[in-house]
C-alpha cells in the first residue's frame, strides 16, 4: 500500500438543495460563506490502485486523537489504521488520515467536509462506501461529522467518544458500531452509551461493543480486529429503496396540511393524482411522494430527506414530519377546519 503526505485547500462549496423543502422555507438573499483553513494529511492508497485506473474504492476517514494534533504528520500513523499500515498491512481502502492543527479546538467539521470533497475529486473514491471512523477526540468528531453530513457517509464507527444527541435522528438511516472501555476513566463510558441509547429510538440496528476491562484505550483490539473491515464493505451509503403500494391506500394520507415554523404558516397539500401521491406546498408545484415502506416516503432515494406520517390509536393519518436539516412537523387539517 503507497503512502504518501499531501496538504488540501478546498476550492468549492458544495451544497444540495432540496425543492420540497425550500418551498418551506422564504428565498434567501444572502449565503453563508466561510474560510477553510488547509489541511494536512497522510494518504494511504490500496494495492492495486494505480494498476486499474478506472476502478473505484472504498474509503476510510480517520480521526485521530487529541495527543495526535499538531504540525508533525508523523504522530498520526501512532495509532488506528495508520499505524497498521505503517507496520505493513494491507486494506483494499483509500484511507485518508488528516491532523488537526490544535487539540483545544477539537475537529472542525466543516474543514473535514472540504477535505472529503477534496479527496473524492482527486481520487478515485467510490461515493457509496466512505466510511468515518475516530478514536477519543476522533470519537467525538466522528459523532459530529456524521450528524452533520449523513449523506456523505455509508457507516460509522465512533471509538471511547461522545457528543451531543440533540441530532442524532440524522443517523436513523446510517449503520453505526461503537465501541468504548467499560474501565474509561479519561471519557466515561456514559457518553456513547447516551449516544447510542438516543440513536436506538431511531435506529434499533445501531451496534455497541464494550470492553468490561478495557480503560481508555480500547482503539487498539477494534482497529486489529479484521471484521471491522468486514464489515464496513458491507455497507453501502444508505438510498431509500421504492416499494410499490396500491393506490387505494394512499387515499388515507389524502388532505391538507399545515405548520407553523418561523412565525410562517405553511399548507401543504396531499393528493393521489394517476396513482402516486403528490405533495402541493402553497399552492404551486406538486411534487412526487414515493413510498419507501409502512408511513415512510421520499423525495429523492438518494439524499436523507423523507416524509413520516403518524397516525392516532384508531390508525387515522394525523399528520406527518419531514426530517432533513430539520424537523418540521405538519398536522392534518380535520373537514372543515381553517
Amino acid at each position: 500500500m503507497s503512502r504518501s503526505t499531501d496538504v488540501v485547500r478546498p476550492r468549492f462549496l458544495f451544497v444540495f438543495l432540496i425543492a420540497f423543502v425550500l418551498f418551506f422555507r422564504a428565498a434567501a438573499q444572502q449565503t453563508h460563506e466561510e474560510v477553510v483553513r488547509p489541511v494536512d494529511y497522510l494518504l494511504a492508497l490500496p494495492d492495486g490502485y494505480k494498476d486499474d485506473t478506472v476502478k473505484k474504492w472504498p474509503l476510510i476517514l480517520f480521526l485521530h486523537g487529541s495527543g495526535e494534533s499538531g504540525a508533525d504528520l508523523e504522530k498520526v500513523k501512532v495509532h488506528g489504521p495508520p499505524k497498521l499500515i505503517e507496520q505493513g498491512k494491507k486494506l483494499p481502502f483509500i484511507v485518508v488520515s488528516p491532523q488537526a492543527p490544535e487539540a483545544r479546538l477539537g475537529w472542525q467539521t466543516e474543514d473535514l467536509y472540504f477535505l472529503l470533497q477534496e479527496c473524492k475529486r482527486r481520487y478515485r473514491v467510490d461515493a457509496d462506501r466512505i466510511y468515518l471512523t475516530g478514536l477519543s477526540m476522533g470519537g467525538f468528531g466522528a459523532w459530529a461529522l456524521a450528524i452533520k453530513h449523513p449523506e456523505e457517509f455509508a457507516a460509522v464507527v465512533p471509538i471511547c467518544g461522545g457528543g451531543d444527541t440533540a441530532d442524532i435522528w440524522k443517523l436513523r438511516n446510517m449503520p453505526v458500531w461503537c465501541f468504548h472501555g467499560g474501565k474509561d476513566s479519561t471519557v466515561p463510558i456514559a457518553r456513547d452509551r447516551e449516544m447510542v441509547e438516543a440513536l436506538r429510538r431511531y435506529n434499533p440496528s445501531v451496534r455497541f461493543t464494550v470492553y468490561p476491562e478495557l480503560g481508555h484505550n480500547s482503539w487498539t483490539v477494534t482497529y486489529e480486529n479484521d471484521s471491522l473491515y468486514q464489515w464496513m464493505l458491507t455497507k453501502t451509503k444508505f438510498s431509500y429503496p421504492e416499494s410499490p403500494v396500491d393506490a387505494g391506500v394512499l387515499k388515507q394520507y389524502t388532505g391538507t396540511y399545515t405548520a407553523h415554523e418561523s412565525g410562517q404558516l405553511d399548507t401543504v397539500v396531499i393528493s393521489v393524482d394517476d396513482g402516486k401521491l403528490r405533495a402541493t406546498v402553497r399552492s404551486k408545484e406538486a411534487f412526487e411522494l414515493k413510498h419507501a415502506s409502512d408511513n415512510i416516503f421520499f423525495i429523492q432515494g438518494n439524499l436523507p430527506v423523507d416524509i413520516r406520517f403518524s397516525r392516532n390509536a384508531a390508525g387515522k393519518v394525523t399528520g406527518f414530519v419531514v426530517y432533513e436539516n430539520e424537523r418540521i412537523r405538519f398536522e392534518k387539517l380535520l373537514p372543515g377546519k381553517k
